[in-house]
């Protein structure tokens, strides 16, 4: 696996900097979560299939040394607290450096580190709203609508984490140099959306309203539709070309249902045609087809798709849903699925951390016993 080898310190938190643990497990990495003791967190760490957990009291000077001594024989921090918590612990980023020049210390915050609002709390739909790729999406005369966490929280927050700590090891072969990553949510979906930015002057494309642009639900060619046994479809006919075999497979012509003009009254015509068959005689017509018209599954149903069947885009786990499947593929390569494990829960495996790191049977019982780690399974002998 591309990854194997590198060994990542997670310090446990919400859901972007699990998902950046999660990249890097899923191409071979060994990441270790690092658990608050005496924390039950109102939701699971979803995607800490194939982690191992250690429950560590960082309040003791027992737990700072222990992390510390697993710092030195790491790889990787993936830090998700905003700035200034973990220097208050002496385990920031010059605290680790100092013993391990080669650490890639990364910073997954959602303002970042500098700035009027990086000692800030704040969610996804904060750091999408700062970007400025919020106010892009909504329908026409409503508020915008936030695409539930998906932007900031993965796209911007823990993937481009994830890539800055592959750019990171990569430069570390020529230097043989750690450095700090700082992966700031906000700064991490407006890059996403550098498109987005950067096609904002072009003519016809945008310079209308929100919900009035032909990428934003404006358009009667870009846009969903009902079918008639309440499931739906995805119009994304942009070309020409597209556009004349999406009308010919409907039965219209341009002169009928010209694609640059009359949107509205356009749209009600697609409406109502869509809702006369059901979504899978509409697959029947456009799969296949170059109409780029493609139906809309739910989650249950996307592994049971013939595509996706196909491609082994998804992983079906015990409690029957799905679970994508690492991406991209390489060939050489490949990511494995984890999510068939079960999930890690806390400080499932702090003495097998312990015993991995050095410590004996006796130091380890001492922890234990002192409130340092907590142990959440009984496990076998040391």
């Amino acid at each position: 696996m591309a990854l194997k080898g590198i060994k990542v310190i997670e310090l446990a938190g919400l859901a972007p900097g699990p998902f950046c643990g999660m990249v890097l497990r899923d191409f071979g990495a060994s990441v270790i979560r690092v658990d608050k003791i005496n924390n039950d967190q109102e939701y699971p760490d979803f995607t800490g299939h194939g982690k191992k957990s250690i429950a560590l009291n960082l309040k003791t000077n027992e737990g700072i040394a222990i992390f510390k001594k697993m710092s030195e024989q790491s790889d990787v921090i993936i830090d998700p607290f905003r700035r200034g918590v973990m220097e208050k612990l002496k385990l920031g980023p010059d605290d680790i450096m100092q013993i391990n020049k080669r650490i890639i210390y990364a910073r997954l915050t959602g303002f970042g580190q500098k700035g009027p609002y990086a000692d800030m709390a704040g969610h996804d739909i904060n750091f999408i709203g700062l970007s400025g790729l919020l106010s892009l999406f909504g329908r026409a005369n409503d508020k915008p609508t936030p695409p539930i966490n998906l932007a900031a929280d993965f796209a911007g927050g823990g993937l481009m984490c994830a890539l800055g700590i592959i750019l990171a090891l990569f430069e570390r072969t020529r230097s043989n140099l750690g450095q700090v990553i700082d992966a700031s949510m906000v700064e991490g979906t407006a890059y996403v959306g550098s498109w987005l930015f950067r096609s904002q002057l072009t003519p016809g494309l945008w310079g209308n309203p929100r919900g009035h642009n032909i990428l934003d639900t404006g358009s009667h060619f870009y846009d969903t539709y009902e079918t008639k046994d309440k499931r739906y479809m995805a119009i994304g006919a942009l070309e020409p070309r597209f556009y004349a075999i999406l009308l010919d497979k409907l039965g219209l012509t341009e002169e009928e249902v010209p694609q640059f003009s009359d949107f509205e009254k356009n749209r009600a015509l697609f409406t109502d045609i869509f809702k006369t068959k059901t979504q899978a005689e509409w697959c029947a017509i456009f799969d296949g087809e170059d109409a780029c018209v493609t139906p809309i599954v739910s989650l249950e149903d996307a592994p049971h798709h013939p595509h996706n069947k196909e491609n082994k885009t998804f992983t079906v786990m015990k409690n029957n849903y799905p679970a994508p499947n690492p991406a991209p593929r390489l060939s050489r390569t490949p990511g494995i699925s984890m999510a068939t494990c079960t999930n890690t829960e806390r400080g499932e495996h702090s003495m097998e951390v312990l015993t991995e790191f050095g410590y004996s049977s006796e130091q380890i019982n001492e922890f234990a016993k002192n409130g340092t780690i907590e142990q959440s399974k009984p496990q076998s002998k040391l």
